[in-house]
């Protein structure tokens, strides 16, 4: 019976040392971080397109059956090309009518015109009165406003007839086709655009404070995304009054002048800009924690490999960046991307992030 307080003593023992075994502190994890800077230090990149200045949808005037569409995507076409027809079988027959109409106005006008001519001859004779020589004149001039109106029937059959074929007003590339053969298309309704190659835009969206800067006629150099060392001059032509409803942002239209082959229609280009947050620390979106409506990030302390979550408060930058207000010195570190996995004091191994 002395032996039993001996071995409780043991097991109790054991049991402490167990559960001194079963604390194990989070591992070491390596994280993409970056040193905060203002944003003069990392210029605020937006991407856009190269649009058409000059772009024409191509639409029939009159309801019909496409017959042919000579072109499609991608097509270079000539000013003058013949770009698409209609089933024009009614507007011929109806062209012919038109023209036999104003053949026989024409011949009803020229025997009117001989009698008439016949009755003044004889009433100079005195072989025909004068009620006869008003009785021509009067049939003379009712052959004449038929006659004028066959022409204008004639003129309109064949406008109608013009109207079931679309020719190009300029010389252009077709960026778009929105109908086929034999499909029926409406008065209006468009059937392919075509824009001019040579007057191309750059096309960004701003957020609004970045807009604000800008002035029409301003200079701008663009880039291409996949090739930054290829550049253009360009002049803002256009910028739009009212921002988007859903971003925000206002739409900048930047005149290219002589840009080289990459500023194809289409290509992705990129401008960079500073604005009025160049002395603002900025931070990337994917830095950001938001939890229960409060916004912080994980911030490394000089010299440390421990992380501790700090409030900030930040403000919409643009281009995926917040510039930050409060809770943040330049030259301090934060973990800039996997904020969601980590936990207060975890100890994190640095990797330098892209900037």
């Amino acid at each position: 019976m002395r032996q039993l307080p001996i071995v409780l003593g043991a097991l109790a023992l054991l049991s402490a040392c167990g559960a001194e075994e079963t604390v194990v502190e989070p591992p070491v994890r390596p994280v993409k971080s970056l040193v905060v800077q203002p944003f003069g230090q990392q210029p605020t990149i937006f991407s856009g397109t190269v649009e058409p200045q000059v772009s024409t949808d191509y639409s029939f005037q009159i309801l019909g059956r496409l017959v042919d569409r000579l072109v499609d995507v991608g097509d270079t076409v000539s000013e003058g090309a013949l770009l698409a027809t209609l089933d024009a079988r009614v507007q011929e027959q109806d062209v012919q009518a038109a023209e036999a109409a104003l053949a026989s106005a024409e011949a009803s006008l020229a025997n009117a015109g001989g009698v008439a001519t016949r009755q003044r001859a004889l009433q100079t004779s005195s072989f025909a009165t004068q009620a006869a020589v008003e009785d021509a004149e009067q049939l003379f001039q009712s052959a004449r406003s038929a006659e004028l109106q066959a022409r204008a029937s004639l003129d309109q059959t064949r406008e109608r007839l013009d109207d079931t074929r679309i020719v190009a007003d300029f010389a252009g590339i077709v960026t778009a086709v929105s109908a086929e053969d034999g499909q029926v298309v409406s008065p209006g309704e468009s059937v392919l655009t075509v824009a001019r190659p040579d007057l191309r835009d750059a096309v960004i969206d701003l957020p609004g404070p970045f807009a604000d800067l800008l002035a029409i006629g301003a200079p701008l150099p663009v880039a291409l995304e996949l090739d930054p060392s290829v550049s253009a001059t360009g002049t803002v032509r256009e910028i739009a009054p009212l921002a988007d409803p859903v971003t925000r942002s206002r739409r900048v239209r930047v005149a290219l002048r002589e840009p080289p082959e990459g500023f194809r229609l289409g290509t992705i280009v990129r401008v960079a800009l500073t604005g009025d947050e160049a002395q603002a620390l900025a931070l990337p979106e994917a830095a950001i924690v938001r939890r229960d409506g409060e916004t912080s990030v994980w911030v490394i302390s000089a010299g440390g490999d421990a992380v501790a979550l700090r409030s900030v408060a930040v403000r919409e930058a643009g281009d995926g960046r917040w510039a930050v207000e409060s809770g943040l010195e330049g030259g301090e570190r934060v973990v800039a991307a996997g904020v969601n996995s980590l936990s207060e004091g975890q100890r994190v191994r640095i990797e330098e992030a892209t900037p």
